[in-house]
């Protein structure tokens, strides 16, 4: 286990990214541990079949610097996630997450996520079947409703119920999900935000970490929602923005570099430059590369780093047009890297 331990007046939940499919792969979740040691990552969604049918350890497999680091399982039968969530936790995992809040066609055709609101008592079943087996936390990810659901009762009762089952973390996305006439990107902006709905969950379940997801962009807006909630999540501007992440430690855990905890990784999070930053991926960069693995399997999620800077269209021009090349190899992020670094430094001059 890492030394990416919050403080101990923050929740452990206080700040985590969001999972999210063809995004929040291993690469990705090392990539922004060089920026935060304490924000919470959580995998992409794993289906239970996956797991116990598939290779397993292509799913699980992950980086020992990714602590604390969450595995997020789909599935709706409590024997199946009882399984891979054993396997999850023996793995290495923090926690296991249950999907209750993905509106995909594929994910209701498989009986899980976003449509087992209407299941609370199966969803307590399956919690508490993972939670039999398993030492580490078990929680679950969900909305506020489905379609036009419009009472805040619906998600009061969720949680308390499935709360029996054991878990005692609900991470709710401020929004309906919406499983009829809405795609997977408009359901993640098209239904209304309702904070003061996530808000009144924690008035009334005070002993449970209610953590808030949805709409959220800065480091302020998360001030704001951690008056209220035990935690916020982010899920599109960390990957969009990866640099927000260089301030999370220091904003919403107070430890920066005067506190002098080591850094999981080569160097100090909060003493970082996006240059050091990128530098300090390129071992991780050498390692990929030398297992087989492509250049773009790590730089597709590097391509925000320099976002609303000068030089950041160009950072991403280098990378889109050269990494996907058979045979591209490091000097291309360097070469983004240095000429990135030398227009900013003209354009400061």
């Amino acid at each position: 286990m890492s030394d990416n331990t919050p403080p101990k007046t923050a929740s452990p939940w206080r700040f985590s990214t969001a999972p999210c499919m063809d995004w929040t792969d291993r690469h990705c979740r090392y990539f922004w541990r060089l920026m935060s040691r304490h924000t919470r990552v959580y995998t992409e969604m794993v289906t239970t079949g996956a797991l116990i049918h598939g290779d397993s350890h292509r799913h699980l497999r992950f980086n020992e610097e990714e602590h604390p680091v969450a595995l997020q399982l789909g599935g709706s039968s409590p024997e199946d996630l009882a399984v891979s969530a054993k396997m999850g936790a023996d793995y290495g995992y923090d926690e296991i997450n249950l999907n209750c809040g993905c509106p995909s066609d594929r994910v209701q055709n498989g009986a899980f996520g976003a449509c087992l609101m209407r299941e609370a008592e199966l969803v307590r079943d399956c919690v508490s079947a993972m939670q039999e087996v398993v030492d580490i936390p078990v929680t679950v990810k969900h909305r506020l409703g489905i379609d036009d659901d419009n009472s805040y009762d619906i998600v009061r009762d969720f949680v308390g119920t499935v709360a029996e089952g054991g878990s005692q973390v609900f991470i709710a996305h401020a929004r309906n999900a919406w499983l009829k006439g809405l795609s997977p990107k408009e359901n993640r902006e098209v239904p209304p935000l309702r904070y003061d709905w996530v808000y009144q969950l924690k008035r009334d379940f005070p002993d449970l970490t209610i953590v808030l997801n949805g709409g959220i962009t800065t480091l302020d807006e998360c001030q704001t929602h951690l008056a209220h909630v035990d935690g916020v999540m982010l899920g599109r501007e960390p990957y969009q923005n990866p640099w927000l992440l260089s301030e999370v430690d220091r904003q919403l855990f107070e430890d920066d570099a005067a506190s002098g905890k080591p850094s999981a990784l080569a160097h100090h999070p909060s003493m970082a430059s996006r240059q050091t930053t990128a530098e300090a991926l390129i071992p991780y960069l050498e390692k990929v590369l030398s297992e087989g693995g492509r250049l773009n399997h790590v730089l597709r999620h590097v391509l925000g780093l320099y976002q609303r800077q000068p030089g950041g269209k160009q950072f991403r021009r280098i990378l889109s047009e050269g990494m996907h090349a058979e045979g591209a190899g490091i000097e291309l992020f360097e070469q983004a890297i240095s000429q990135t670094e030398a227009l900013i430094a003209r354009r400061r001059a």
